[in-house]
C-alpha cells in the first residue's frame, strides 16, 4: 500500500500512464480509500487542464538556454 507521501511523489507518473500494472493498483487502492489523495488528485487534473488552455509564452533564448543547462545538470 502506498503512503499518502508516496502517492504525491508519484502522481505524475500516473496521470502520464507511466505505471506499471501494480503501481496503478497501489495507486487506485489509495486514491479509494483516502479522501484527502483523491482531493490532491482531482486538484492535479484541474491544475492541468487549467494550464493546458493558456496561450504559450515566448522565451527569451538566453532564459532558454539557461534552463535547459540546468536540466542537463540535475540529471547527471
Amino acid at each position: 500500500m502506498l503512503t499518502c507521501r508516496e502517492l504525491t511523489e508519484v502522481i505524475t507518473d500516473y496521470l502520464e500512464g507511466r505505471m506499471s500494472f501494480m503501481d496503478r493498483v497501489r495507486f487506485r487502492v489509495h486514491i479509494g480509500m483516502c479522501r484527502g489523495c483523491r482531493a490532491y488528485l482531482d486538484q492535479m487534473k484541474q491544475t492541468i487542464r487549467t494550464i493546458g488552455r493558456l496561450p504559450p509564452e515566448d522565451m527569451p533564448p538566453d532564459v532558454q538556454a539557461q534552463l535547459l543547462e540546468r536540466f542537463r545538470e540535475w540529471k547527471q
